[in-house]
């Protein structure tokens, strides 16, 4: 075994107070951990400042130069000292921890800063005759001198961690840590949609990477122009608008539809009361809401933003301020994902509308369709076309193209069912009204802004699993009694955590019930998994119980049972439908919530607009 030296040997050395310094670098390595820190911490400085527009200069990825420039309310000289020490802050006074109503309340950010950078604060107090500033180099101060300066506050930040040089070889590039500084910037600019924010890379020649002018309007509608800013214009058009209340905790936001889905987290924003954070317990509920809608290596995109009491959340839990902790755990993660399941339901069928984009991209042009366009055609008149049909109508027809049969050749097609079109069909509703079949899978609809490709497949498979997950909700999940019931050998923390959540297990056809010390007896199992591995599925459920603190894991299967079932219930792939059960399936997709994807997370249907087809084939 090797015995590492743990710095005290036979000859202690007294125990003595460490310099003041050597406590601010020490202190510096939670709050600084990396240059995206240090621009948090300013920003947020500036925010609680009530800053209306902030700039932030970067260079090498802030290792050599950041600045925060802010029209805040700023410093009186002679506060300047003050500002820098440890533990001295103008937020709070000290009376209650949990009353935090502000974004910076520990007064270490500028003095951690100061010990392991040179940093220059400039300010100038409203009403103040002048400005002034303090330099201070990797702790060691200097005297308030005069500046100039019109208003608000410039904190400049250069070479970070200098006086900390180890710090420095766990940084990562200058652009990864660009990249870092443009994340943290984006998420206190989404919180406050009515500042303006800028951001500059002065590496070499200034470029401005980011900007986002002040928005606007009403809650949801700054947010909106600002979510579209920054995440995209897409993602706006492709969300719900969430507003939800229950007992206190007040849930706004967007989220995406489920076919909007990401192959990672990237696009996830959490706020707790305009607080971006990072908290297992949000990511957990917004993936629950989306449980059944998109498959597991789909992630959804949000911005949310939960606000309640300062006093039913802790944001004191770490010296970063990401994580945060609820009074009433249960009570929001209930809030997100029932707000958010009663979102996406009400969205009916929607579905992305990307996915038109996507399938127009897919398309490829004839073999001279990459070169130049030399024409353009004009979409004729209903007059015009009638005409023209009945003079291209070939001998012996006697009418006009849509008054005659398909042609026979065409009919007999194993690939194409074709529908003729009737006077009554309902072209004005969402999905249109059906026209044809193709390859026995998918149906082709009409609307009156173009056309509507329907998986009828996926379609169908999602309407059974709704009804399915509607009735087992209704009528409850059948048990099935074990002729034996099976003995679970648990530590006595596991078995008091288990049988908590009886009740609910029982609702959900699974009936457990105590056995003596350590151990329980599972007596009911839910009739639709079958045959069922009770140890395995106790040991689940205890492990998303100590995870979450609640458990999903028997509804989750449950879900999947009712899935599998739905598929193999729906309408198969190679089946002819008529045109009444292709215009059925239609009306019964527009009714159903979720009815956009199939059960696995793909799209039902894929819209194409007339304007769409018109430029695939040059006519635009």
């Amino acid at each position: 075994m090797v015995l590492h030296d743990r710095n005290i040997g036979a000859a202690r050395r007294g125990i003595a107070q460490l310099d003041e310094t050597v406590v601010n670098r020490i202190a510096a390595g939670e709050v600084v951990e990396r240059p995206a820190s240090a621009v948090k911490e300013l920003v947020e400085n500036a925010l609680d400042a009530g800053a209306r527009r902030i700039s932030v200069e970067i260079a090498d990825g802030g290792k050599r130069l950041i600045r925060v420039s802010d029209d805040g309310h700023g410093i009186p000289a002679g506060d300047l000292p003050l500002a820098l020490a440890r533990h001295a802050t103008s937020k709070i006074d000290g009376a209650d921890l949990l009353d935090i109503r502000s974004f910076g309340f520990r007064g270490e950010a500028l003095a951690s800063l100061a010990a392991v950078a040179r940093l220059t604060l400039t300010s100038r107090a409203e009403g103040a005759a002048e400005a002034a500033e303090i330099r201070v180099d990797g702790g060691r101060g200097g005297e308030v001198r005069p500046a100039a300066l019109s208003r608000g506050t410039v904190i400049e930040v250069r070479d970070l961690f200098h006086a900390t040089p180890a710090r420095l070889k766990f940084l990562r590039t200058d652009r990864a840590e660009a990249q870092a500084i443009g994340d943290v910037v984006r998420r206190l600019a989404m919180a406050e949609p009515a500042v303006a924010f800028t951001l500059t890379d002065c590496t070499g020649e200034p470029r401005v990477s980011f900007r986002a002018d002040a928005e606007t309007g009403d809650l949801f509608g700054a947010l909106a122009g600002r979510l579209a800013r920054i995440v995209g214009a897409d993602f706006v058009d492709n969300a719900v608008r969430i507003e939800a209340e229950r007992e206190g905790l007040r849930l706004t936001g967007f989220a995406a539809l489920p076919t909007f889905s990401r192959g990672s987290a990237v696009a996830q924003y959490l706020f707790v009361n305009g607080r971006p954070v990072r908290d297992r317990l949000l990511v957990g509920a917004l993936r629950a809401a989306y449980a059944d809608l998109m498959s597991r290596d789909r992630h959804p995109a949000a911005a949310l933003f939960l606000d309640c009491d300062p006093q039913r959340v802790d944001v004191n839990v770490h010296p970063a301020k990401a994580e945060v902790r609820f009074r009433e755990p249960g009570l929001a993660r209930g809030l997100i994902v029932s707000a958010l399941r009663h979102a996406l339901a009400e969205a009916g069928h929607r579905a992305s509308t990307t996915l038109a984009d996507a399938a127009l991209g897919a398309m490829q042009a004839g073999p001279d369709g990459d070169g130049p366009r030399l024409y353009r055609m004009h979409r004729p008149g209903p007059r015009a076309l009638s005409a023209a049909r009945a003079a291209q109508a070939p001998a012996g027809w006697g009418g006009a193209l849509d008054e005659q049969p398909a042609h026979p050749g065409f009919a007999e097609a194993p690939s194409a069912r074709v529908e003729p079109p009737a006077d009554d069909a309902p072209t004005h509703r969402p999905l249109g009204a059906a026209r044809a079949q193709l390859h026995e899978t998918y149906i082709v609809a009409q609307t009156e802004t173009g056309m509507v490709l329907v998986d009828a497949h996926a379609a169908h498979e999602r309407l059974v699993y709704e009804k399915l997950k509607r009735q087992a909700a209704e009528s409850g999940i059948a048990a099935q009694a074990l002729l034996i019931p099976e003995i679970v050998e648990l530590s006595d923390d596991d078995c008091a955590r288990l049988l908590g959540v009886a009740g609910d297990l029982t609702r959900l056809g699974l009936t457990v019930e105590p056995f003596g010390q350590g151990a329980v007896a599972v007596r009911e199992t839910p009739a639709l998994l079958g045959p069922v591995d009770a140890k395995g599925l106790v040991h689940d459920i205890l492990d998303e119980i100590a995870d979450m603190g609640e458990t999903t894991t028997l509804g989750a299967r449950l879900d999947a049972v009712l899935s599998r079932v739905a598929c193999h219930g729906s309408v198969r792939s190679g089946r002819r439908m008529g045109a009444d059960e292709m215009n059925a399936l239609l009306r019964e997709m527009e009714a159903t919530p979720h009815s956009g994807q199939c059960n696995h997370g793909r799209p039902t249907w894929v819209e194409l607009r007339l304007a769409d087809i018109d430029r695939l084939f040059g006519r635009a």
